[in-house]
């Protein structure tokens, strides 16, 4: 026998309870884990964007600010090891790209 598959309104439904349980700190996480790891990628010699990598890492450095209070202060100090981590890389991505 094949599953019913939810309506429109119930997965509407469903997405309106999720967001009620999200946190916008949580959100934001998600994001910078999302950004290094794109900027990290970027610096990759087969993929290597070196204008999206420095986008990144502007991101980064924007949005870490906005983090601390708000989630745990070693969070917050990881994120800024791993945004030195990949200035670093920048920096040699583009002496080689010289």
């Amino acid at each position: 026998m094949a599953e019913q598959q939810p309506t429109d309104e119930e997965l509407v439904a469903q997405l309106e309870e999720e967001l009620k349980k999200l946190k916008v700190g949580d959100l934001l996480v998600q994001t910078l884990y999302t950004v290094s790891s794109l900027g990290y990628r970027k610096l990759a010699e087969e993929d290597r964007d070196l204008d999206q990598a420095r986008l990144a890492i502007d991101a980064l450095r924007a949005l870490l600010p906005v983090l601390e209070g708000s989630v745990p202060e070693e969070l917050v100090r990881d994120f800024k090891q791993v945004t030195s981590n990949l200035q670093l890389a920048y920096a040699d991505a583009a002496k080689g790209a010289m």
